[in-house]
């Protein structure tokens, strides 16, 4: 088996939400995809499986300014189990491999203790919405040893509203719009065994016909754009295992608007940061694990996120 440090080991083109929709945005790839992600697939053109399984923990929920909100308790925990299928074609002409990808989310678990028995943070556990892609991984340019010294790969994904939703419900594992959320991925070699990696999206959401039964008597909402990235870098230690650590940045760029309107004072951002490794049982089967723990959080939720990824060549 060839090292970590030559081939990368995620060919994931995308990760829908694992988080379930609290504030405006829907659910989105924080964080669950990490290490070598700009790179292609360990074995090469074909079919792959990714099992995403993502626990989270939050006791904060912020305001504009980044305050807890005034619930007497803020406890929310969710485990979301996300079943991504890939396809990574032959090398066209010029060496560059296109794709497809799907993928789908599930609450499978959502525990909320707001102090009043639930009555303000109900939450709605099932299947959320599905992530259609269509990506181009770009031809890798080598060092003079042969060596992968720049990979990268651009990618267009939809997002369709097929997940369960409840307007009454303030947390749902479906968003009730469309959403288009195209990103570019790379990887960077600075040494045999040390590399860096980014993400980096753009969101735009379609009108929620349905709105949430908190923003009152209105037609619809639509949340506003949105860009986010995840970043790491990672060390190889031998031909198996490396290790490194990871994050993912959030920042919502237009307002929120209802009926129309903008309203002021909606924009959400994050950040996080944590350890992690990735480890080849062979170039077929790979696991990758991250922590992290969220930062200056702004109307949205802040706490610790679990994410385990195992990587099946089919």
């Amino acid at each position: 088996m060839r090292t970590l440090s030559r081939f990368g080991l995620l060919a994931a083109a995308s990760l829908a939400s694992t988080l379930a929709q609290a504030y405006d945005l829907p659910g989105l790839n924080l964080g669950s995809t990490s290490f070598y992600d700009g790179a292609p697939a360990p074995d090469g053109p074909g079919w792959y499986l990714a099992e995403y399984l993502i626990y989270g923990k939050t006791s904060r929920f912020n305001d504009q300014n980044g305050r807890k909100l005034p619930l007497p308790k803020q406890d929310l925990t969710t485990f979301a189990p996300v079943t991504q299928l890939i396809y990574l074609g032959q090398p066209l002409a010029n060496g560059a491999m296109p794709g497809f990808t799907a993928i789908l989310p599930w609450l499978a678990h959502a525990d909320v203790d707001d102090g009043l028995g639930g009555q303000a943070l109900s939450a709605r556990e099932g299947v959320g919405d599905l992530t259609l892609g269509a990506f181009l991984q770009l031809p890798t340019t080598t060092r003079p040893d042969g060596g992968p010294r720049w990979a990268q790969r651009i990618e267009a994904e939809i997002v369709a509203p097929t997940g369960r939703y409840d307007r009454d419900r303030a947390i749902n594992p479906g968003s009730n719009f469309w959403s288009f959320n195209p990103y570019y991925a790379t990887t960077y070699w600075l040494t045999p065994q040390w590399s860096v990696t980014g993400r980096f999206w753009y969101l735009w959401n379609g009108k929620n016909d349905q709105p949430l039964r908190s923003f009152g008597a209105v037609s619809d909402t639509q949340a506003g754009q949105a860009l986010h990235a995840n970043f790491a870098t990672q060390y190889a230690l031998n031909d198996r295992l490396s290790i490194g650590l990871s994050g993912y940045w959030l920042r919502q760029i237009t307002d929120t608007q209802v009926d129309g309107h903008d309203v002021s004072g909606r924009r959400e951002k994050v950040w996080a940061w944590g350890p992690g490794f990735t480890y080849a049982f062979s170039r077929q089967n790979l696991v990758t694990v991250n922590s992290y723990f969220e930062q200056d959080a702004e109307n949205r939720t802040e706490g610790r996120k679990f994410v385990v990824n195992f990587l099946h060549r089919l």
